[in-house]
């Protein structure tokens, strides 16, 4: 009998004490209040992605001129053609600005001449990446960020 009490005891007490533990945190972004008792207002959000991103055809010919572009996440924005894409693809990517590593080895396939810088802030750390179409690895690496990249420059 004894038993059968502590077994329909132990997870009601259990219950309780979770239910009791819940909301005693303020829910994020909600108001939060002064010593005096005022609301304060929550602080706006930095961005945690914050790039310039220039892309060039230098070998191509004049015609297809340097573009450059700021882009922020959370909430996708900037002066990118399509920053909701860009931000997409940098959020598939476990570490986009990883460089391809000297050991590597690479097909000897050319992609085109386009180079790429990106610099800024990325998930809160400083990024300064360059990118191009020089190899299999340079061009499999630039394909997995074409949005950020944007389309071709269209030439003469």
């Amino acid at each position: 009998m004894r038993y059968r009490r502590l077994f329909f005891t132990a997870p009601g007490l259990a219950v309780i004490v979770a239910l009791t533990s819940c909301g005693s945190e303020q829910a994020e972004g909600s108001p939060s209040r002064t010593p005096s008792g005022a609301i304060a207002s929550p602080s706006p959000a930095q961005p945690t992605t914050d790039l310039t991103i220039q892309v060039t055809a230098p070998k191509a010919s004049a015609d297809a001129p340097t573009r450059k572009w700021t882009l922020t996440c959370d909430p996708a924005q900037g002066t990118h053609p399509d920053p909701t894409a860009a931000c997409a693809a940098l959020g598939k990517a476990p570490d986009p600005f990883t460089p391809v590593s000297k050991e590597q080895v690479c097909t000897m396939i050319f992609g085109g001449p386009e180079e790429a810088t990106v610099t800024g802030t990325w998930k809160g750390k400083r990024v300064a990446a360059k990118f191009n179409r020089k190899n299999g690895c340079e061009v499999s690496r630039w394909n997995g960020l074409a949005p950020v990249f944007g389309k071709p420059a269209q030439t003469g």
